[in-house]
């Protein structure tokens, strides 16, 4: 079946700002965020890309925008099953204050069991996501056969449930995963299994540097709902 190129959206003015954008309206890529955006187009340069497909989220549109500007005949479909996670009534607070609400202990831990308060669980999260994903798979394999690849532009906490669900994983393991802004990975899915190729992937390896806050996802153990903003 298709290769699926997951990317997360480049850096955001909610990333920044320690803000969960949730669908928030009005979260643009930040300067940083544009830049990586940019460099995307090179990046997949020798990679064929049957279709694309993305999250209707402006930052994910932004994202999109160059790779569609250097090949005019890939069009981009959107999906609301692949958009961020709805959180309700935790959208557009600021997640050190969110570190206190009891709740997050379950998002870290026990996450197939959290629900957002005016909002939706985590696990309904990961099904919409699943479930776009399969669909698109038989819609490439159909129009553009097996050994098709496609690129799916969405958000952290979206692309980590879809890694865990590849890897066989309990969503309750997939705050284990981080991916930054504007990183590629990458799924081969075939008829009996799917093949992880790429995680997390931005060429990049200074996220890899102590940043000495033992915070996120630095060594603090905790998981940056949403996916943080990356390295500095």
């Amino acid at each position: 079946m298709a290769t699926l190129i997951l990317v997360r959206h480049g850096r955001s003015t909610a990333n920044t700002a320690g803000v969960l954008a949730g669908w928030t309206p009005g979260v643009f890529l930040d300067e940083r965020g544009a830049a990586q955006a940019a460099a995307l187009p090179d990046r997949l340069a020798d990679v064929p890309i049957a279709a694309a497909v993305s999250s209707p989220l402006e930052r994910c549109l932004q994202t999109m925008q160059p790779l569609l500007d250097a090949r005019p005949g890939l069009e981009l479909q959107t999906d609301e099953r692949i958009g961020e996670c709805h959180y309700g009534d935790w959208s557009g607070r600021k997640l050190a204050e969110l570190a206190d609400e009891p709740l997050m202990e379950v998002v870290q831990q026990h996450p197939s069991a959290a629900a957002f308060p005016g909002g939706e669980s985590m696990r309904a999260m990961q099904a919409r996501a699943v479930d776009a994903v399969r669909e698109w798979n038989a819609r490439i394999d159909a129009a553009h056969g097996e050994d098709a690849a496609y690129v799916m532009c969405s958000h952290g906490d979206i692309i980590k449930s879809l890694v865990a669900d590849a890897l066989g994983m309990h969503l309750d393991l997939f705050q284990r995963v981080h991916v930054e802004p504007c990183s590629v990975t990458a799924i081969r899915y075939t008829r009996t299994r799917p093949f992880l190729l790429r995680l997390g992937d931005t060429g990049d390896f200074g996220s890899l540097a102590p940043r000495g806050n033992g915070g996120g996802n630095d060594g603090g153990g905790t998981a940056v709902v949403g996916g943080g903003a990356g390295a500095p």
